[in-house]
Parts: C-alpha cells; sequence; structure tokens
C-alpha cells in the first residue's frame, strides 16, 4: 500500500493537474484555434463531464451510500445501475471529461498531455484501492461486476 493510497481528493487531484496544465500553457506555445472551436469544445466537454458527474452522484444519494472517495470501504450499497451499467467510474470520468475541456480552452498540446497524468494517478491512488475495498466489502457481486463493466469506459 502506497503513502498516497486514498489520500488526496480527487477533486483535489484534478485541479493540481488543471493548473499545471495552466503553466504549461502559459510558457510554451499554443496552437491556433479558432475561438469558435475553443469555446463550442469546451463547453461541450465541461458541460458533459458535469453532467456525468451529477448522474453518478444522484446514484450514490438514492442508494444511501458514501460519496466520499476516501472511505471506500463505507460503502454502504453497491451501485450497478444508471450510468454505472456503462463505466464503474463516472464521476472520475467526468472530471476527465472537464479536464479535457480545459486543454481544449487552453489550446495546447503539452498542456493536454497534462491529461492522461489524471488518468494514471487516479487509477493508481484512488481507484484500485477503491476496487481492494469494494471487493473486501461486497465480495463476488463486486468481481462480478468488475467483469461486467469496464473500469473508465
Amino acid at each position: 500500500m502506497s503513502a498516497l493510497e486514498l489520500k488526496v481528493p480527487p477533486p483535489v487531484v484534478a485541479l493540481v493537474i488543471a493548473l499545471f496544465m495552466w503553466v504549461v500553457a502559459a510558457v510554451t506555445p499554443n496552437l491556433a484555434l479558432p475561438a469558435v472551436y475553443r469555446v463550442a469544445g469546451t463547453l461541450a466537454l465541461f458541460v458533459a463531464g458535469f453532467a456525468v458527474r451529477a448522474i453518478a452522484q444522484l446514484s450514490f444519494v438514492r442508494a444511501r451510500t458514501t460519496i466520499n472517495p476516501l472511505s471506500p470501504s463505507g460503502s454502504s450499497a453497491l451501485v450497478s445501475a444508471g450510468i454505472y451499467r456503462y463505466t464503474r467510474n463516472p464521476m472520475y470520468l467526468g472530471r476527465l471529461l472537464q479536464l479535457a475541456g480545459w486543454a481544449v480552452f487552453l489550446s495546447n498540446a503539452l498542456a493536454a498531455l497534462l491529461v492522461p497524468v489524471y488518468v494514471l494517478y487516479i487509477n493508481r491512488f484512488q481507484v484500485r484501492p477503491e476496487e481492494r475495498a469494494l471487493l473486501e466489502r461486497f465480495g463476488s457481486q463486486y468481481a462480478a461486476y468488475q467483469q461486467k463493466v469496464p473500469r473508465w469506459l
């Protein structure tokens, strides 16, 4: 087990990466994307990400289970309906879409290369520990869910 597992809230991880993206975009050349494409792409990705996250969070609220990503062992229900039929991690997927929208807004290829850093970090220090906790908590029910539904998409 690593010292970073389940320690940094995923929104903080996304914010830190977004800040790094902004710094990279400020010190390196940007792409010449027309403003209309930048704005449209940014809005589409950001709104899609927000919608995915909101739907996922609402599913947790309806199931009356914890939404706290730092304590997955406190889960009282395995949510596998709705958006969770398509992805096991829609809240993280939503943030990924929002970071992609930020990359479009920044219009910087080097900054966009930081988006996969979010996926790598979240997979290693958030998703895998969550999966271990949920497997321990829900056993074969969660194992079957893992086999049926992809981690991201």
